[in-house]
């Protein structure tokens, strides 16, 4: 790996090669109580505001996985681990969560729904961007009494509408055959991100996160939702086969 950028492994996950060449992420024999995690990232041990890239940035790499449909998460691109899932690294900055940044081409499977925006698909592969406000990690735990409040549908439901005036998305989905080569690229700027699949735009943007953000190239097999209805539900998916993301052409450029 290159000195900036570090594996890392969970139960069933398993990183090979380098992004310099060919990175290979892959999950296998994981069963639905089990976390299983295959990333490279350069953030984990960073605290939030030491994150190495801010817009303006060109992610550029060609991508694809072994199968259509996969159980879990997988993607790649930028965001600023909002919950800390690399928990006690980077220092008491990163212990609390904050409201979500990212910028990224993201999939997740059926299970999952991550989207405020009722009109907006909550799985699939998307190009999709979160610009939230500055809320201080401190200052997000005051709103711990609403993850009790999530429990009760009607709540729910207005703690959603409630959540998208701090949370912002824009998201496109992305009908392609995902187990084929396809050349991805986002450029991140101070004003506008736009998403690029075989050197054809598929989303612009003007929200654009304004905070530092980490690199983040991974698979997974969690899954999250939080759908129109108010349902809530969190959990991990069996891999019964080995299931990968193969990367290769990965390239970052400072703008």
């Amino acid at each position: 790996m290159p000195t900036d950028l570090f594996p890392r492994e969970k139960n069933g996950g398993r990183v090979a090669g380098s992004v310099n060449e060919h990175l290979m992420l892959s999950l296998s024999n994981l069963a639905d109580d089990q976390y299983g995690l295959a990333q490279v990232d350069n953030y984990v041990d960073l605290a939030r505001h030491e994150f190495p890239y801010q817009a303006p940035v060109h992610l550029k790499l060609e991508a694809r996985v072994s199968e259509q449909n996969l159980p879990g998460t997988w993607g790649f691109g930028f965001w600023n681990d909002p919950f800390s899932f690399g928990f006690g690294a980077g220092g008491m900055s990163r212990i609390f969560p904050v409201l979500p940044n990212a910028v990224w081409f993201f999939y997740g499977s059926r299970e999952n729904y991550l989207s405020l925006a009722d009109v907006t698909p909550g799985s699939g592969f998307q190009a999709k961007t979160w610009c939230s406000s500055q809320m201080s990690a401190i200052l997000s735990l005051l709103a711990a009494p609403g993850l009790l409040l999530s429990l009760w549908p009607t709540t729910a439901r207005l703690l959603r509408r409630l959540a998208r005036n701090l949370i912002k998305e824009a998201s496109t989905e992305l009908e392609i055959s995902v187990g084929h080569w396809h050349s991805y690229e986002l450029i991140w700027m101070e004003n506008q991100v736009v998403f690029r699949v075989d050197q054809l735009d598929v989303l612009q943007t003007a929200l654009s996160p304004s905070v530092r953000l980490g690199l983040v190239l991974w698979m997974d097999n969690q899954y999250f939702r939080f759908d129109p209805a108010g349902k809530l539900g969190f959990g991990f998916l069996s891999v019964p086969k080995e299931q990968w993301l193969q990367i290769k052409g990965f390239e970052v450029t400072l703008l």
